[in-house]
């Protein structure tokens, strides 16, 4: 029986989640709804995540939680980067996977469904160039804060990173598309696009780079604030670094990883700056936008990593003052060359070391928000928070505002920040000014 009813659960990176609205306006557009509840859907998609140990395991316990207590099942689609890795030997292993779709392939998952319903097992897991994007529908609805991916893939080739096999090599979209979905976007409700991309700094078109494109999609009316993640500094460019200063619509937030604060571990990671040159970026990007928010992602435990190593990261972490940071223990991923390195590091040790690097960071965060308390600034309006007459919104610097209003979501009021923690904000509202 054909499907009517879908839902689309993802998980990781903020790419899944814009991966998975495409699929959701895909199904959407053969007639079929969406539900709250993956136990009221006839059809459910696991769009996974494969950056973190285990990933794969996870993919097949969540599978299997979808067994209902008469026996029966959802039709089943595999998504994503666990199903890009794992391909046919998904099936293999759990029979109730019915569909698996890589993250190239996704737009032809409406196909695929109808090829289960006739009693076929489809596998696509092709890296096609990026026209998938052609096969989407117009955007017709969008959050306040929207997601646009413009460029996929990466070239880079971590040793601890399995993204250049899970989402293949760096691709990026025409400008023209990218402008025209931008602007269906804001016509559909987005106030603020945040561009998308495995290294997205590193999109060009052959005759502009990501700088252009900003300068470009700022021209657009309606469009009050634009961001761009996830970043390399192999790709941050003198004129993307300027265009902070040149153009009031890009949020004073960057994201720019640097993983490890020791040369040693960088060179053993084949990340292809030094702490020297991440460093020296990030002095120019305070040069061009004074007020900046800095925020990185560190890996601690890579192979080799000595009790040295780890203190030059948190010596990096102090010289930079990150406003925000995201963590994690190395994570050995099979087929990529650090898995296979000497000197793994227990996992008692990467955890004092993520402990206490968690600490480091939470200090600077709410050191730089207490920097923040008394400035007058602009809230994007989100969603309603837990209490009545509470709302949650965000500042230029991506802080987590709460504030007492009648504005909804997708107003920008004016506000005072007048509390800070280390993840979120109190403001109190002054007026309403844009919707």
């Amino acid at each position: 029986m054909t499907p009517k009813t879908f839902k689309i659960k993802n998980f990781g990176c903020q790419m899944n989640v814009y991966d998975g609205e495409r699929m959701s306006e895909l199904l959407a557009a053969r007639g079929m709804s969406a539900t709250a509840e993956a136990d009221d859907a006839d059809l459910v998609v696991l769009n996974t995540c494969h950056i973190r140990e285990k990933a794969a395991e996870k993919a097949y316990s969540d599978v299997g939680r979808l067994r209902r207590e008469d026996g029966s099942k959802p039709l089943i689609a595999l998504a994503g980067c666990v199903a890009q890795a794992e391909g046919a030997e998904a099936q293999r292993r759990s029979p109730m996977i019915d569909i698996v779709v890589g993250p190239q392939a996704y737009h032809r998952l409406p196909e695929m469904v109808d090829a289960a319903v006739g009693g076929n097992r489809p596998v696509d897991t092709d890296m096609p160039t990026i026209s998938k994007f052609e096969a989407f529908p117009a955007r017709r609805k969008a959050n306040p804060s929207a997601f646009l991916t413009i460029q996929e893939g990466c070239d880079k080739f971590c040793t601890y990173c399995v993204v250049p096999y899970t989402r293949g090599a760096e691709v990026s979209r025409p400008w023209d598309a990218i402008v025209a979905e931008a602007r269906s976007l804001v016509d559909a409700g987005a106030c603020e696009i945040v561009l998308l991309g495995q290294n997205v700094n590193a999109w060009s078109d052959g005759k502009h780079g990501l700088a252009d494109l900003i300068r470009a999609l700022a021209g657009i009316d309606g469009l009050e604030r634009i961001r761009y993640t996830t970043s390399h500094p192999a790709d941050m460019s003198d004129d993307l670094i300027a265009v902070h200063g040149e153009v009031d619509k890009l949020m004073p937030y960057l994201h720019l990883p640097v993983q490890s604060g020791s040369d040693h571990i960088l060179k053993a990671m084949n990340r292809s700056h030094s702490t020297e040159t991440y460093l020296r970026i990030m002095d120019k990007m305070r040069a061009a936008r004074p007020d900046i928010a800095l925020s990185g992602d560190f890996i601690v435990g890579f192979p080799g990593e000595t009790e040295a190593d780890f203190q030059a990261t948190l010596n990096i972490v102090d010289e930079v003052g990150y406003a925000a940071a995201y963590s994690f223990k190395y994570s050995a991923r099979p087929g990529t060359p650090a898995a296979t390195m000497e000197k793994q590091i227990p996992t008692e040790i990467m955890e004092d070391r993520l402990a206490r690097l968690h600490e480091r960071i939470e200090a600077h965060q709410l050191a730089f928000n207490a920097g923040k308390v008394g400035q007058n600034t602009q809230i994007l309006i989100e969603r309603m928070g837990r209490h009545a007459g509470q709302m949650i919104g965000r500042s230029p610097w991506l802080q987590s505002v709460h504030v007492a209003t009648d504005a909804g979501p997708g107003d920008i009021i004016d506000a005072t920040l007048v509390a800070a923690g280390p993840r979120s904000m109190t403001g109190a509202i002054l007026q309403k000014v844009a919707a």
